[in-house]
């Protein structure tokens, strides 16, 4: 077997790779929805609905559940895991998102005098999610990881 053939029957990590391609496939077309425009940088970006990270780490969780058991220490590196990856983008990140928002309206105030180049470099502010945004990725992991185990069984 090649090793792409080897990689390509990895259930567990098809299930995670899928769960990031299909949130950042669905928040770009939600963000195109509420917008009206087409934003390249969603697909690949961070932030906004649903949480691709929340996604990936619970497609990875429920598929090594499923394959190795929720006893297994493989599901217990996952499940902590996906723990410290949705805290962080509830918590932390959502904050740095709130505090660059803020500091880009004061770079913009007349008194800060910034030049074109320097006014550019403006801090991203969709870095964080909400507890929805959250939850609705991790419902799609765990969905996406059981219709993978479906196809390969």
């Amino acid at each position: 077997m090649s090793f792409w053939e080897r990689i390509c029957s990895n259930e567990v990590l098809i299930s995670a790779v899928a769960g990031w391609l299909v949130a950042q496939i669905l928040k770009t077309l939600i963000d195109f929805a509420l917008n009206e425009s087409f934003s390249a940088e969603r697909l690949v970006g961070s932030g906004g609905m649903p949480s691709s990270h929340s996604a990936t780490v619970c497609a990875l969780t429920t598929g090594a559940g499923i394959r190795y058991g929720v006893e297994s220490f493989e599901f217990a590196i996952c499940f902590i895991l996906a723990s410290v990856v949705m805290y962080d983008a509830i918590g932390v990140r959502q904050e740095t998102g709130k505090q660059a928002k803020l500091l880009n309206l004061i770079m913009e105030q007349d008194f800060f005098h910034l030049d074109n180049e320097q006014f550019q470099k403006r801090l991203k502010e969709f870095v964080g999610h909400t507890p929805l945004q959250v939850l609705a990725g991790a419902i799609l992991g765990i969905l996406i990881a059981f219709l993978v185990h479906m196809k390969y069984f």
